[in-house]
């Protein structure tokens, strides 16, 4: 007995389903988490990845199918069959895509508003712990609630061909390396001193372009202590690959014994 080509198809479009699924859930390609944004941006990757695993497995899969099934055979001269019009077929090649691209496109614009992508040179990436949900409009001096209830620590960042310089206003600290504590958020007031340059960490889903004469705004709680690269991702001129620099990020009582050994001590002596 010959089993109807609808329910072929139908088998067929689970397994792509449930593998891409599977797929996406299990296969990692992004480096480790550092932020408390960091999840929500690899919840967009995840379900990025599946759709584009479905789609990628499921059209390859078509056209080796096709290839062989349809190849000429030996001996055979003529052309194939012509066949016109297929109006299911067609409803439905056009209504999946738009379906897909409308929800990616609803999904990706939901998470970026969150993340404070729409509020323009001042993009705020902070999130509430045990809420899943992105905090915006953090500033220097703002607190935060549940495990990210801190003072936010404000550090100036200067970009320049080819090199970020760190700067601590509270300890009158210059560093070449950015030190942040764990768990405790952190705005940077960003400027650029001769072209467009870009603050990237990819460990934390961050980036932000630092702009000559207009002063951007980057916000963020890193989570996992460690060292991460600091990337220029905008193409500033003929050393830009060479541009990178390291986030550091202590412990709170490390970052603090750190802060106390580079700060600038007020001479309180008197003449």
């Amino acid at each position: 007995m010959q089993i109807p080509s609808a329910i072929v198809t139908l088998v067929i479009g689970m397994l792509l389903a449930l593998g891409g699924l599977w797929i996406g859930q299990n296969i990692n390609l992004l480096p480790i988490d550092a932020s408390v944004n960091a999840p929500i941006y690899d919840e967009l990757f995840q379900v990025l990845f599946t759709i584009g695993t479905i789609l990628f497995v499921g059209i390859v899969g078509l056209l080796v199918y096709s290839l062989i099934r349809f190849r000429r055979r030996s001996g055979q001269l003529g052309d194939g069959i012509a066949i016109e019009g297929n109006l299911p077929l067609e409803i439905f090649w056009t209504a999946v895509p738009a379906i897909v691209v409308l929800f990616v496109g609803l999904y990706s614009y939901d998470i970026y508003d969150r993340m404070g992508g729409m509020v323009p040179l001042a993009h705020d990436h902070m999130a509430v712990s045990g809420e899943e949900r992105i905090w915006g409009g953090i500033s220097s001096g703002s607190t935060l609630t549940d495990n990210t209830s801190a003072t936010a620590l404000p550090i100036d960042v200067t970009a320049m061909q080819f090199a970020f310089l760190f700067h601590y206003p509270e300890g009158d600290i210059t560093a070449g390396e950015l030190h942040v504590p764990a768990n405790r958020p952190v705005t940077l007031h960003m400027e650029a001193k001769d072209v467009i340059h870009a603050f990237w960490v990819p460990e934390f889903r961050l980036k932000q372009d630092v702009i000559p004469g207009q002063p951007t705004q980057l916000s963020f709680t890193a989570t996992r202590p460690g060292r991460y690269p600091i990337v220029c991702a905008e193409l500033c001129g003929p050393y830009h690959g060479g541009m990178r620099s390291t986030v550091v990020v202590d412990e709170p009582d490390e970052w603090d014994a750190w802060f106390s050994s580079n700060a600038k001590t007020e001479d309180t002596t008197t003449t």
